[in-house]
């Protein structure tokens, strides 16, 4: 099964989650507070995070902005007694998959956490390399390099670069991209995908991807 890392102050609601998850076969690892949980993450491999929002220290948004900069973090769900719109928004704009509020029904939390422990973003192809528009993609290796330069991109903006090139001179719709790459079956009313189209048109200094006013985008290059 799946190695799930839970950072959260509470110590309950920690020892609740491990007993749930551990007793539906995943192996859990915990961390108290923010900084320590983000000293786990680089000594354990895992395949999912539960993440609290409101810690002393480091809050959990501050742990998903510190996450982002990383290379193929694992997915983060965040659980918050924090409900209101604008934390939804700001932790989904971080890169979080999932929002789940507290006090949360232990039954939903586990049908989640097996979606998203299973589901994880995959550019897996036969095909190692994709290359258009001056633009490279090692699959393999999860590298891209811009004329010839190697640049570095997080795992979400990798798999959204290699989706769009792969429907090469096609319109990616927004639904369609937040489903293939972001897991989701609804639009968060976010601009999580705006800011990742963003930060990859700064990366590769402005490569070939189209903005298809409300629809979505198409990478153009040939």
């Amino acid at each position: 099964m799946s190695t799930i890392a839970i950072i959260d102050d509470e110590d309950r609601v920690r020892t609740l989650l491990t007993r749930c998850l551990t007793g539906e076969g995943h192996h859990v690892v915990s961390a108290g507070d923010g900084r320590a949980g983000l000293a786990l993450l680089d000594e354990q491999q895992t395949d999912l995070v539960l993440l609290d929002l409101l810690m002393p220290g480091l809050t959990g948004m501050q742990v998903l902005a510190e996450m982002a900069d990383r290379v193929l973090p694992p997915p983060v769900m965040v659980l918050s007694a924090a409900d209101d719109v604008a934390a939804r928004v700001g932790a989904l704009d971080r890169g979080a998959v999932d929002f789940i509020s507290k006090p949360f029904h232990v039954a939903e939390l586990i049908a989640r956490v097996r979606r998203h422990a299973s589901e994880q973003p995959s550019v897996r192809t036969d095909q190692r390399f994709l290359a258009a528009g001056g633009v490279t993609l090692d699959l393999d290796r999860r590298r891209a390099c811009a004329d010839g330069k190697e640049v570095a991109l997080s795992a979400r903006e990798f798999v959204l670069l290699a989706h769009l090139m792969r429907r090469r001179g096609d319109v990616c719709r927004r639904d369609e991209l937040l489903h293939d790459v972001w897991g989701l079956d609804f639009d968060p009313g976010s601009n999580v995908l705006e800011v990742c189209v963003g930060r990859i048109r700064s990366k590769l200094h402005e490569p070939p991807i189209e903005t298809v006013r409300g629809v979505g985008y198409c990478f153009y290059g040939a």
